[in-house]
């Protein structure tokens, strides 16, 4: 059963909606200052609005860190395919670009939570998958490429 923790018994970095180059689609940039507790390049979860989503935290051409993207499984976040469920987050909570949202450090290098300012969130922490089945898996993908 997953454990359940509030947003405000975890440590929160102040991110910021920004557009995605010229476009409509939001992305979010993680401040420097917290570089070291999300990890780059590998999917992680992230929590939006309740649902439980795949992102990956990527390094930008000034080489901030981002998220561009949430996806319904890792293999959609790692090849940023299907539909991005952060547009639809970014739309329903009625955010504008340059504004401060919440990244929350649920369980670092796993599981995080986003949130617009002034919401709180009861996160539900899923189980890490088991480091053995979760590399085959990974390797069978890789091979299917």
């Amino acid at each position: 059963m997953p454990e359940s923790v509030p947003s405000d018994a975890v440590e929160s970095v102040r991110a910021t909606v920004e557009r995605a180059g010229r476009t409509d689609r939001p992305k979010i940039t993680v401040p420097e200052s917290a570089r070291d507790r999300v990890p780059e390049g590998e999917p992680v979860r992230l929590s939006l609005g309740g649902s439980v989503r795949h992102a990956r935290v990527e390094l930008a051409i000034d080489d901030s860190l981002e998220i561009r993207g949430a996806y319904d499984n890792a293999r959609l976040a790692r090849e940023g395919d299907g539909q991005n469920r952060l547009v639809e987050w970014f739309d329903s909570a009625d955010l504008d670009f340059g504004r401060t949202v919440h990244l929350d450090v649920v369980d670092e290098g796993f599981f995080y939570g986003l949130r617009a300012p002034g919401e709180r969130a009861v996160y539900r922490v899923p189980e890490r998958p088991d480091e053995g089945l979760a590399e085959l898996a990974k390797q069978a993908e890789e091979g299917d490429e």
